[in-house]
């Protein structure tokens, strides 16, 4: 239960500013003075991002201290003694600062006229420039995760302290995950502050499936596992295999939803309403369809920087132009059916080898 608060926690700043900043659109369109909510969100973001610099920065003088005097470290107690365990300290402090940096960066007004020469934002708009703002945090989930290490988060996951460890708390913590992540997403392109629930629905591309979106939807899904499984194989032959760490987490993260049909369900299901709204329906028009793919395949964090992101990329390009040529309720058919087929997949091998 203390996971699935944490997550909820977790969101909660997030939505605050996405509030703040649609009450400020709101306020803008009606060529009102919309200066107050606009700046309370761009100092809540502020002070989140400013409090990531200073822990940032305090880890990387905590880690040359811990280098240079590791006894003073030891006595002094807090958890120092363990800098040591991640794979990169530096790393780490860095994937802190230096991204919660940039989102400061972002909110600065030349900043985002320079961006908007390359993407298809409006400069002026509060949303945008949150929305800016906020896709930083993907890049410090990464870098965190990069500079604790798959191999230390893999071995901590076995001790039975992770999410893994625990069937039930897997499966609901994904669903309130990706519950979030469509609420964010709505929230974010104004349900609730400047927009109906069926105006949102169409800005992000949420419509009722026609029987040719259910056709290409389903067809595209399924299409996508034989030419993953393919290019598997094909970097196989030139020597880039699947990197043992990521295999592992991914197991230990991902592992329980494999065993059972609503496991399965919930890892098609749950992922294509949750990941398809924030991605393709709310962030691509604005970031654009390669970015976009970059920022999905980053957010998977439990993959690192291998093939296997590679290939959540090059999965995120094919839903991203689904969403162009139809609309994102293709492009969430299109990845329910692509996880529900890999995990039926790995179902079979499990039985398999039980056997």
């Amino acid at each position: 239960m203390s996971e699935i608060i944490g997550v909820i926690m977790a969101f909660v700043p997030v939505i605050l500013v996405l509030l703040l900043a649609n009450l400020a659109e709101r306020l803008r369109g009606n060529e009102q003075p919309y200066g107050a909510p606009a700046l309370f969100a761009y100092v809540l973001l502020a002070l989140m991002y400013g409090l990531g610099v200073m822990a940032g920065l305090g880890l990387h003088l905590a880690g040359t201290i811990a280098v240079q005097q590791p006894g003073l470290m030891s006595e002094a107690g807090g958890g120092f003694g363990g800098l040591g365990e991640f794979d990169s300290l530096p790393l780490l402090a860095a994937g802190i600062w230096a991204p919660s940096l940039l989102g400061l960066i972002l909110l600065l007004p030349p900043v985002r006229r320079a961006l908007g020469r390359i993407l298809p934002i409006d400069t002026e708009s509060p949303v945008h420039a949150v929305a800016l703002s906020l896709s930083m945090l993907i890049l410090v989930n990464l870098m965190m995760t990069l500079g604790v290490g798959l191999d230390t988060l893999t071995g901590v996951l076995a001790e039975g302290e992770g999410l893994g460890s625990n069937d039930g708390v897997t499966i609901a913590m994904l669903w309130v995950q990706q519950a979030l992540m469509a609420l964010t997403a709505a929230l974010g392109v104004g349900w609730l502050t400047r927009r109906s629930w069926a105006a949102a629905a169409r800005r992000l591309g949420v419509v009722r499936p026609s029987s040719q979106d259910w056709i290409v939807g389903i067809g595209a899904g399924l299409l996508l596992v034989p030419v993953v499984i393919l290019l598997e194989y094909l970097a196989s032959l030139a020597g880039i295999v699947a990197d043992p760490d990521v295999e592992k987490l991914t197991e230990q993260l991902l592992g329980p939803l494999f065993r059972s049909p609503f496991g399965i369900l919930t890892l098609g299901v749950a992922a294509a309403l949750g990941e398809e709204p924030l991605f393709r329906g709310a962030a691509q028009p604005r970031f654009g369809l390669a970015l976009t793919a970059v920022m999905f395949a980053l957010v998977h964090s439990n993959y690192g920087i291998t093939l296997s992101t590679a290939i959540v990329f090059l999965l995120g390009l094919v839903l991203g132009l689904l969403r162009i040529r139809r609309n994102t309720t293709t492009a969430m058919l299109a990845h329910a059916v692509y996880n529900i087929s890999l995990g039926l997949l790995a179902y079979f091998s499990i039985s398999f080898l039980d056997s």
